[in-house]
């Protein structure tokens, strides 16, 4: 393992104003990451949060920085607002005698198949795959139309293996939707797991309301347990709801690889 003990680490995050959860896994990695000490520093940003991203060089000394954006997919927020707010020009930044790598987003690594099979086969342990339709579910149209070809990008892969009966794409705001679940899923078992970063406002929240688990919405992650329930008698079928696919302590070696990606460009 290659050690940066001179360098600072910059993990940044969406952040929320309106879910306590959404910051939690940026946070929690950061301290993963601080812990095992390959870094002099380690700090997080947030878009909805402080420290703000246009603060977030700030916060830390090192002559060089990696900064590697905690989100899903390429797209608005990676190509052109963490860009644009931190002042980068590139892969590589120089700024007052500083070198600025820009990593690439999370999301975007390998390892995101097995993390969600991972995901997938933990909620539901006992039922058989070749009776179970899984869902990847993403948010789809909005400012990041990269983030439905996430999604879409896993399903094939996860696809591929053959160890389901089915595996499809669902979203939020774009068909196929969410709520209609029931409609195009077969098979009598339904693992759903939310392509997030967080169990913030969208998959413990609205995603919850849309499969029919809730009525409306309710508390946050942290202040509920209803989740824990699986499975869910729903619509004639067994639902299971995983956690969003960010939470998985598997993410500190993926930024790692990120961090170490952009090293071996310069």
């Amino acid at each position: 393992m290659k050690y940066f003990n001179k360098s600072a680490l910059i993990l940044v995050g969406h952040g929320s104003t309106q879910n306590p959860d959404s910051s939690a896994p940026t946070l929690a990695l950061a301290q993963s990451l601080r812990e095992r000490g390959l870094f002099n520093e380690v700090a997080t940003c947030f878009w909805k949060e402080e420290p703000s991203f246009r603060e977030a060089l700030r916060t830390v000394d090192s002559e060089e920085v990696y900064v590697v954006p905690n989100f899903i997919s390429e797209g608005y927020f990676t190509q052109k607002i963490i860009p644009r707010e931190m002042e980068l020009q590139g892969p590589v930044s120089q700024m007052n005698g500083r070198s600025i790598h820009y990593c690439e987003p999370t999301g975007n690594h390998p390892r995101m198949t097995e993390l969600l099979i991972r995901e997938a086969r933990s909620i539901a342990p006992h039922v058989p795959p070749s009776e179970t339709s899984l869902l990847i579910v993403g948010h789809g149209t909005g400012l990041n139309e990269n983030s439905a070809q996430a999604a879409k990008r896993q399903v094939e892969r996860i696809a591929e293996l053959g160890e389901y009966a089915e595996v499809l794409a669902a979203f939020m705001e774009e068909p196929p939707l969410i709520a209609e679940w029931d409609a195009y899923t077969s098979q009598p078992n339904v693992v759903v797991v939310p392509f997030f970063i967080s169990d913030g406002l969208h998959s413990f929240q609205d995603i919850p309301v849309l499969l029919g688990i809730r009525a409306e919405i309710g508390a946050a992650a942290s202040q509920s347990d209803v989740f824990l329930n699986n499975p869910h008698a729903l619509r004639g079928r067994q639902l299971f709801y995983g956690n969003a696919i960010g939470t998985d302590p598997g993410f500190a070696d993926i930024v790692l690889d990120q961090v170490h990606a952009a090293a071996d460009r310069t």
